[in-house]
């Protein structure tokens, strides 16, 4: 007679493993969708395969997003530390985890957030938006035009 654990384990759908490219893992399961806008991964063309609301022992529930034959730049990848700061990157080389990075908050951040002031220039003109970390634990931006400071719950994407 087989334990119940053993019979668990039998009732989990695994995801079939990737042989070359990245896996983001310990993404909140909230932000995944975010985090596939801000990659561009709504763009491509190459094989992706995400899961949400996953168990953790970290989160609570997490996300996880598998993408073959692409490697992001340390710059890419760094976005997400915005909404997903405790984000885990693996590469895949041959079906083995050859890399770990954990993902970090960049100190200029430019392009991809939009300036909360409704007056800034920048949500008027086609100016990119460009910040300054001020605090990276709890995140505080501060634009570089209108000098107003941007806090974590106010974030949104470009």
């Amino acid at each position: 007679m087989e334990s119940k654990d053993n019979e668990k384990k039998k009732l989990k759908l695994k995801v079939s493993a990737i042989n070359e490219g990245t896996v983001i893992d310990h993404i909140p399961a909230k932000s995944l969708f975010k985090v596939i806008n801000i990659l561009g991964l709504d763009k491509i063309e190459n094989q992706i395969t995400f899961g949400t609301n996953l168990d953790s022992k970290k989160l609570g529930t997490k996300a996880i997003i598998k993408v073959s034959d692409i490697f992001f730049e340390d710059r890419e990848i760094n976005k997400i530390a915005l909404i997903a700061p405790n984000a885990q990157l693996n590469i895949i080389k041959d079906y083995e985890v050859v890399e770990k990075k954990i993902v970090e908050i960049p100190d200029k951040i430019n392009g991809i957030v939009k300036c909360f002031n409704p007056k800034c220039i920048t949500n008027h003109e086609k100016i990119t938006t460009c910040f300054n970390v001020i605090n990276k634990t709890p995140i505080s931006l501060k634009c570089k035009y209108c000098e107003k400071i941007t806090t974590a719950e106010q974030i949104r994407m470009s």
